[in-house]
Parts: structure tokens; C-alpha cells; sequence
């Protein structure tokens, strides 16, 4: 376990991520990658440019999907690649924020060296060396990778309290990140281990962080624990509605 501080000052217990299953992650999109590049070897006809504009071209693909797949897939995925979401991990920043395009880019690019041109030797030894367990293109870019997933435990569901449904279903959701939702979700799943005047004052500063992301804001007098029980017993219903076969946002007119 390690200490996380979000960008909206909350301390998180986390799980940084074990060498074996970033080696196994990394593994999958490895393969992923080796296949691409073996399909585009394959499939690729005859050029028309000469013998080395044809290298130059294969050199170029190369580099695309070697760099490319680990950068777009961070950046859009919100720091999961195939590999990270097989095995429930995800890259964050130090501060527990999603990663931009330029750290997943920077990843990427150290990624060549550590995976691609040692075979992953570099990687493994930096992860040793780190008292994070992070690899370089962490340490440079001030990132580091997270399990979301606890082996051997079954995630606690939050329940919606009861009198709050119809309120939770009016809140507008879109702009509550997940690293905030996170902090809420540990917040409620440990309110035993807090003293009461730690549960009232952290309660009350998530709530408040809470509140200034999502509308409309909480009925008066409605304690934080309740208040974001809601908030994510709303946001697990809605995800689940999403899930489901045949779901569109476009209501029919």
C-alpha cells in the first residue's frame, strides 16, 4: 500500500501496481502489438518506391504502432491499455489525476528502451531500484501505476439511501471525476476505521468538493455520508443502464 494525494487534496490508501502483473500487462499488449505489426508486414503490397522509401515506410508503421497504440490508448482510456484494463490497473499522475498526451507520449517513447530495445531489463531494474515500483518513464514524467482491482476481495457495493432516490436522479454527474469519486468510495467503505470528528471533517470536505462538481446541490441538512452515498449509488445505476444491450444517450423525441 502507498499514500496518494489527489488533486483535490484527499489522501488515498492505493495499491501501486506489482512488477508481475505490469509485466503481464504489458505482456498482452506486447502481443497485441507484435500482431498488428505482423499483419501490416503481410498485408502490405508490393511497394512502388524504391528499396529504401519502402524501409523508410516500414520503419514509419513501426514506430506508429510501437509508440502510437501505448500513447492514444493512455490518452483516451484515461491511462488503461488493453493490457492495464485486463489486469485492473491504470496510470495516474503522482497526484492521482488522469495522465495528458505528453506523459503518455513520453511513456511511450522510454517504453522502446525498456521494453522493446532490453526486452524489458531496463524496466524490471528500475521498478526494483524505485520504492514505488516505478519504471523510467514514470519517474520522469511523475507518473505511476495503480491496481484498482483487489485480488480475492469483492467490491462493496454502495447503497442508495433511502428518501434520496428521486433527488439523485436530477444530479448531473458529467463533470464528477473518477479520482474524486474514488476518494468518496474509500471515504464511505472505511467510515468505521475514523474517529467521529475524522469522519465529520473529511466527510465534510470531500462532500464539499463533491458538491461543486455535481447540480443540483444536496437537500439542506443532509449529512455527508448520506449525501454521497447518493451521489454514487446514482452514478453505479446509470453505469449499469449504460451496460446494458440496445442503450443510447439519444432519447427519442
Amino acid at each position: 500500500m502507498s499514500e496518494l494525494v489527489t488533486g483535490e487534496a484527499v489522501v488515498l490508501d492505493i495499491r501501486v501496481a506489482k512488477v508481475g502483473s505490469r509485466a503481464v500487462a504489458k505482456t498482452i499488449d506486447m502481443l497485441i502489438q507484435l500482431s498488428v505489426l505482423f499483419a501490416i508486414v503481410y498485408w502490405m503490397p508490393e511497394p512502388a518506391l524504391d528499396e529504401a522509401a519502402g524501409q523508410a515506410l516500414l520503419i514509419t508503421l513501426m514506430v506508429a504502432v510501437i509508440v502510437g497504440y501505448p500513447t492514444a490508448s493512455e490518452t483516451l482510456w484515461r491511462g488503461k491499455t488493453v493490457g492495464k484494463a485486463a489486469l485492473g490497473l491504470r496510470t495516474v499522475r503522482d497526484d492521482g489525476g488522469p495522465i495528458s498526451f505528453r506523459q503518455a507520449l513520453f511513456r511511450a517513447l522510454t517504453g522502446f528502451l525498456e521494453f522493446w530495445a532490453t526486452a524489458g531489463l531496463l524496466a524490471v531494474l528500475s521498478s526494483f531500484v524505485s520504492h514505488r515500483g516505478k519504471r523510467l518513464g514514470d519517474a520522469f514524467t511523475g507518473t505511476i501505476v495503480i491496481a484498482e482491482r483487489a485480488p480475492g476481495r469483492r467490491r462493496q457495493l454502495i447503497d442508495m439511501p433511502p428518501g434520496t432516490e428521486h433527488w439523485a436522479a436530477t444530479l448531473e454527474l458529467a463533470a464528477l471525476p473518477d479520482e474524486l469519486a474514488l476518494a468518496a468510495r474509500q471515504y464511505l467503505t472505511r467510515f468505521e476505521d475514523f474517529t467521529p470528528d475524522q469522519a465529520e471533517r473529511l466527510g465534510r470536505r470531500i462532500a464539499g468538493q463533491v458538491s461543486a462538481r455535481v447540480t443540483p446541490p444536496p437537500p439542506p441538512h443532509l449529512p455527508p455520508y448520506v449525501y454521497l452515498a447518493a451521489v454514487l449509488a446514482e452514478r453505479r445505476r446509470r453505469e449499469a443502464i449504460r451496460l446494458q444491450p440496445g442503450w443510447s444517450p439519444v432519447t427519442p423525441r
